[in-house]
């Protein structure tokens, strides 16, 4: 499991107000921006100059970038049987991202043991974002796409990459016996019920 991911096992996901950027020290309070080390996958907390300095490519020695703000929501997106046939997703939900780092597109799934890693095939990747073109412009590192498996196909959403790792920390903290019980499953419905409000729908591709 990566730092970045070990930041969201805990209950409290924001700091609380009064804390520091992990940058400069200036104070931080609600709101703020996240800036991610691309080589230890680590999420830092940030204030506004900070994160506004890690906004271009190659900021930083290009170890650091600014984490994006937009969320894009597909609400029929059936490109996702693709990934559950070939990665063989277990469970309803999986993000992918494409971690420059390593030179390649790397798929996990959230589990009650945190964030675990699904064999990806290689064409995989560009399948999904020619079914969409919306999807296109996504950012490595710091962008993912997170697809959702509900009773009527698939949904995907464009989002930040530490809103996975929310979705991560949520399923690790509520999770409870084999199908994860109530408490589990109203956390989730809630994540994605904000996601479908926070974002902007884009057509059928």
């Amino acid at each position: 499991m990566t730092g970045g991911l070990r930041r969201f096992l805990e209950p409290a996901v924001r700091p609380a107000p009064g804390e520091r950027c992990e940058l400069c020290t200036e104070p931080v309070g609600a709101g703020h921006g996240h800036v991610i080390d691309l080589e230890s996958r680590a999420i830092m907390c940030t204030c506004r100059g900070c994160y506004l300095l890690f906004t271009h490519t190659g900021a930083g020695g290009k170890r650091h970038r600014a984490v994006p703000t937009r969320y894009l929501h597909a609400p029929r997106f059936p490109a996702g049987s693709t990934l559950w046939e070939s990665a063989g997703v277990p469970v309803r939900m999986a993000f992918l991202f494409h971690n420059s780092v390593q030179g390649r597109t790397v798929a996990f799934y959230p589990s009650p043991a945190g964030a675990t890693e699904s064999l990806l095939p290689l064409d995989t990747w560009t399948e999904l974002l020619d079914t969409q073109p919306a999807f296109a412009s996504i950012a490595p590192d710091v962008e993912a796409l997170l697809i959702s498996k509900n009773d009527f196909g698939y949904e995907c959403f464009l989002v930040p990459i530490d809103a996975c790792y929310e979705l991560v920390g949520l399923v690790r903290l509520h999770w409870r016996g084999f199908d994860g019980g109530s408490a589990a499953h109203e956390a989730i419905d809630g994540f994605f019920a904000d996601l479908r409000e926070r974002s902007e729908v884009v057509a059928d591709g």
